[in-house]
């Protein structure tokens, strides 16, 4: 009797969530994952989380919601193959993989100033970084596209090794997902973008899980004040757990604008405002509300393709502002994905609270009911359950 084709090489059916059409649910179907080329890795994803940037792009519509497509960009796994050229990790390493590159060779990577690697700048490209091709076909030999360099709603999946980091396997899997993208983000904005002051104040615009990491990471750097603003006022008591000393409802102020409130409230404006909801008007209001002379605004949320910020000129060259984005929270993956395990593992790190939800990955378009409706921060999905 004739064998099936073994995984490694490439040719056996595996189970991939796919995208078929823009915000209908995901189709559990086989596909087939192709071996990785050179400077790649393949990848057996042991879970994987849902984030709200899976959300966005599976709603939108040409020319950035590209179907057919894997979606999912945080996860946890073990390589299961490398291609030509690999030696960063080998064989059984566990890992995780990343939508920022890490290359270690370019100027950027080489540099302490910034997290943007040069040789493999971001982007929403639908294949591999190296060559645009896809790794992934359905069982006709269609080509299904890639996401974010990551496309983790997949038994298996192949990453380029610049965004793959080889982690301690003792960490549990399903805390170590959430540092590919969200939690990471937002931590990363308090300590390395904005490199929060112990005792200084911090007002966070929006408390989804992106601004409660951010005040994760603003606890962690010993803010005394953290601000939260949402239209939710159900969010405040969650948000307690993660540092937020006082609650703003941004719907209910009458008269007043947000950053008119905030600057009563602080004596002259937050030392840092987060905007992590990613409206332009907001990071206006954040703005506004930042400290003069000292104060930075740092951009987190993502607005719609084509966005204008609109400042007024002589509020940027008078009030000594900063207003900056944030990538990835500034991390760099390859070194400060380690430091955050390290505060994990130590108990400084509270990555337990973002944990709302677990389910089987059958069950993955449940996530999506769940993210939608809020009634979950992080949904965490095990693809052997």
């Amino acid at each position: 009797m004739e064998e099936k084709p073994s995984a490694a090489t490439g040719l056996q059916p595996i189970r991939s969530a796919v995208c078929r059409k823009p915000g209908e649910p995901l189709v559990i179907e086989e596909i087939l994952v192709a071996p990785p080329m050179a400077r790649e890795v393949r990848i057996r994803i042991i879970c994987t989380s849902l984030c709200h940037t899976d959300i966005s792009l599976w709603k939108l519509k040409d020319p950035l919601g590209i179907v057919p497509r894997i979606l999912g960009h945080e996860a946890f796994g073990v390589v299961e193959s490398v291609g030509e050229d690999v030696n960063e990790v080998k064989e059984g390493d566990t890992v995780i993989p990343t939508f920022m590159a890490d290359c270690g060779d370019c100027e950027d990577c080489l540099s302490n100033n910034s997290n943007l690697c040069s040789k493999f700048p971001f982007s929403m490209s639908p294949g591999m970084p190296r060559c645009g091709t896809s790794r992934f076909t359905d069982l006709n030999g269609k080509v299904i596209h890639h996401f974010l360099y990551v496309s983790s709603f997949s038994e298996y999946t192949v990453v380029d090794v610049a965004y793959v980091i080889k982690v301690d396997p003792a960490i549990p899997p399903n805390r170590a997902c959430l540092l590919s993208c969200g939690v990471a983000t937002g931590v990363g904005a308090a300590w390395k973008t904005a490199n929060v002051k112990k005792g200084s104040t911090v007002a966070i615009f929006g408390l989804g899980s992106i601004g409660l990491a951010v005040a994760e990471g603003a606890r962690l750097c010993g803010a005394s004040r953290i601000i939260g603003i949402d239209i939710n006022p159900d969010k405040f008591e969650v948000a307690k757990k993660f540092g937020v000393t006082e609650f703003l409802n941004s719907g209910r102020l009458e008269d007043k604008s947000v950053s008119q409130v905030i600057n009563e409230m602080t004596g002259g404006g937050a030392d840092y405002c987060f905007e992590c909801v990613g409206m332009a008007s907001l990071v206006q209001e954040a703005f506004a509300c930042c400290r003069q002379g000292w104060g930075k605004t740092i951009v987190l949320g993502v607005e719609k393709p084509g966005a204008v910020l609109s400042l007024n000129f002589f509020d940027i060259l008078l009030r000594g502002k900063t207003i900056m984005g944030s990538l990835y929270g500034g991390l760099k993956p390859k070194s400060d994905i380690h430091t955050l395990i390290k505060w994990y593992t130590e108990k400084k790190l509270e990555l337990d609270k973002f944990v709302t939800h677990e389910i089987g990955f059958g069950d993955i378009n449940e996530a999506f009911d769940l993210f939608i409706k809020g009634k979950c921060l992080r949904c965490v999905i095990w693809m052997n359950k």
